[in-house]
């Protein structure tokens, strides 16, 4: 199972464990207060991408068909395939900066996600 939530929130049992995804450390916190199992910042959208989108939810449609091109690298590849192993196995949680709990890279990886593990939302 992939959940989301936001750096911000409490960590709590029920998370599973639990991933940064995005490319800069969430502001205000320190490291050790995120539970983090990892930081997979390589599965963050480019500067450029994440620069242009700005969350900008009127950009949405576009930022998610060129962030999906991005994931599509080998490396980030592999990455998103130990995620969903993970998932499959147990609970895991990517956790993100972002306010807009709708229009993140966050919501893109779960999607991406669990379409891998058959699970299309």
């Amino acid at each position: 199972m992939v959940k989301l939530k936001r750096a911000y929130e409490p960590p709590c049992a029920d998370d599973g464990e639990r991933f940064l995804v995005d490319r800069l450390w969430p502001r205000g916190l320190r490291r050790g207060e995120l539970s983090l199992a990892g930081w997979l910042k390589d599965l963050a959208p480019s500067d450029e991408l994440r620069r242009w989108f700005g969350h900008d939810s009127t950009k949405w449609p576009q930022f998610c068909e060129r962030y999906r091109q991005e994931l599509q690298m080998p490396e980030k590849q592999a990455l998103l395939r130990i995620l969903a192993q993970k998932a499959q196995e147990g609970t895991v949680t990517l956790v993100y900066a972002a306010q807009d709990k709708e229009h993140n890279n966050a919501v893109v990886l779960k999607q991406l996600i669990d379409e891998m593990i058959g699970r299309g939302s």
